[in-house]
């Protein structure tokens, strides 16, 4: 079987890579980044929260001052827990799903505010 060079098979493809046209990654709308952006400053907010009331605590204890009690550092440590997931999926999310993720942070942040700072 006598076959001409271009007409074999090659099995890595043409010898000239094909172009392929830059396409721009998606954008959200402003409002969801701006969203995003202030629910990522709130959840960062609510972690450096929970690291001073357990550096508290642990000062605290270490020199006979009454400090935050195991309730007040269990709601921090749930809420910062809390606040870190929401936003990972707020970040990692477009449209509705990253609202509603920023929006968690935002009602974990003012339920452990009035709960433990203001009530």
């Amino acid at each position: 079987m006598n076959t001409h060079e271009s007409e074999r098979y090659d099995p890595y493809g043409p010898a000239v890579p094909r172009t392929v046209a830059a396409t721009e990654p998606r954008r959200s709308p402003l409002p969801v980044r701006a969203l995003r952006a202030f629910s990522g400053a709130v959840a960062a907010g609510v972690v450096i929260l929970c690291l001073v009331v357990i550096g508290s605590a642990y000062v605290g204890g270490g020199r006979g001052f009454p400090g935050p009690g195991a309730i007040s550092i269990t709601a921090h440590v749930v809420a910062s827990v809390v606040v870190i997931v929401a936003q990972r999926i707020a970040d990692r999310r477009d449209g509705l799903a990253a609202v509603v993720a920023s929006v968690a942070v935002l009602a974990a942040a003012a339920l452990l505010l009035a709960t433990q700072w203001w009530g």
